[in-house]
């Protein structure tokens, strides 16, 4: 049997092509005739996973999520600066200018033009849009619009608008991009245009009430505001080196205010970060969410605070162990030396309910990123590897991952192919090599 380590690189070096599959895949028509559409992938689209279901019953992944799009293109940066990437740069480059396509998007368009609506089966109406909902998409609410068709149309069904997430994850790859020094000057200029447009959208709308990042409940979120928080600071940096000091402070100042909002978050008596706070008034029974671990991962700010440093962000993720270690009747005969599987919340009922990949991967990433520089590295370099330990248990042979792995059985579930959990396993894997150097 090939020892751990072995196993760590060969995975990582699946995941690659894995993931790469799920970038620009124009070869692949999606048919969707209850909608009445056929959807053939554009240049620069990033689908979350390249394997075409309808719910039956696997689910219609064929978009292009501002999120998913997002994390999957920074793990594109991690294989290109580790030699693994061939095409990466023009893949980034695709993906930027798909990005500028997506501004000019206007739902008044097929308000004005309903003849799109003729072909939707009766029995699928109910999942469309109605008209009052399209025609408020444009300008910077595109943006919030969650998803798009990877054909770099709107998405025509009814989902959880709007999300402000996407536009500052997407800032904080581009910025991470435009570091490593690759661009040609026609990619830097673009790449310019897309984060200045994503960062005057989180300035603007960073405090408003959305959906969180599972689609499921409006409010504010600890994970939607620690992200835009860390790429208005990120981009006041950048701005600065531009010689624009006026919005430089201006994002600063708004980035001082959410992480004062975070503050917030903390429940001392709990023991954690609660991820949200709804816009009902009501207590939220997802509160305890591992969303909250992924916001320190996807942001690694500096600082003590709302960061994989911060003393809270362990206390939040030490109780996610203790909740998934006793709801999963697979972390109940895990094997010695072997983490928790992960999943999202308590009581969650999509699909298997979790254990998910990204989830056991992202605590796995925590634990990396807390060891870098600090005295307890070692223990924290053990907890990571606990955990990658339990990923490699329920990977099949193949390497092939999906969105879950049954809570039950360890079986996949949900999404096939799931490009998010190939980028997570990238990002973890750099992560702990990282670690390792420090």
């Amino acid at each position: 049997m090939e020892s751990f380590e072995q196993w760590l690189e060969q995975q990582y070096r699946r995941c690659g092509p894995a993931m790469l599959r799920s970038l620009s895949p124009v070869e692949l028509v999606k048919s969707r005739p209850g909608f009445g559409q056929k959807i053939r992938a554009r240049r620069g689209a990033i689908v979350a996973s390249p394997v075409l279901a309808a719910y039956d019953p696997d689910p219609d992944y064929f978009f292009h999520w501002y999120r998913d799009s997002a994390v999957v293109i920074d793990a594109l940066r991690v294989l290109f600066q580790d030699g693994l990437a061939a095409q990466a740069r023009q893949q980034f480059a695709d993906f930027v200018h798909f990005a500028i396509g997506l501004r000019s998007l206007d739902g008044r368009a097929l308000v004005a033009e309903p003849s799109w609506r003729t072909p939707i089966a009766a029995d699928f109406a109910k999942f469309v849009r109605p008209d009052a909902d399209l025609a408020g998409v444009h300008g910077d609410a595109v943006a919030a619009d969650t998803r798009v068709n990877a054909d770099g149309t709107l998405d025509i069904s009814r989902w959880a608008r709007p999300q402000h997430d996407g536009p500052a994850l997407r800032a904080l790859a581009v910025l991470r991009w435009m570091r490593t020094g690759s661009m040609s000057a026609s990619v830097a200029a673009e790449s310019a245009t897309v984060l200045r447009s994503d960062l005057e959208f989180a300035f603007a709308h960073a405090r408003e009430p959305c959906f969180d990042i599972w689609e499921e409940e409006h409010g504010l979120h600890y994970y939607t505001l620690c992200v835009n928080a860390a790429a208005l600071e990120a981009g006041a940096e950048w701005l600065e080196s531009c010689g624009n000091g006026r919005d430089a402070h201006r994002y600063r100042t708004e980035a001082g205010e959410l992480r004062r909002t975070l503050d917030g978050f903390w429940l001392p008596d709990a023991g954690y970060y609660r991820s949200r706070v709804l816009s009902s008034g009501e207590r939220s029974s997802k509160e305890l969410d591992i969303a909250v671990i992924l916001a320190a991962i996807h942001t690694d700010s500096s600082g003590s605070r709302h960061s994989v440093r911060d003393p809270r962000t362990h206390a939040t993720l030490a109780r996610l162990e203790a909740l998934f270690d006793a709801a999963y009747s697979i972390n109940h005969r895990r094997a010695p030396g072997t983490g928790p599987a992960m999943g999202r919340y308590a009581g969650d009922v999509y699909y298997s309910g979790g254990a998910y990949y990204f989830s056991t991967l992202g605590a796995a990433e925590l634990c990396y990123r807390a060891a870098a520089g600090a005295d307890s590295a070692r223990s924290w370099l053990q907890r990571g590897d606990a955990y990658l330990a339990t990923v490699r248990a329920f990977i099949p042979e193949d390497g092939e991952m999906a969105e879950q792995f049954d809570q039950r059985t360890g079986a996949p579930a949900s999404a096939k192919q799931l490009a998010w959990s190939y980028a997570a396993f990238i990002s973890c894997v750099a992560a702990r090599r990282a670690a390792a150097r420090s």
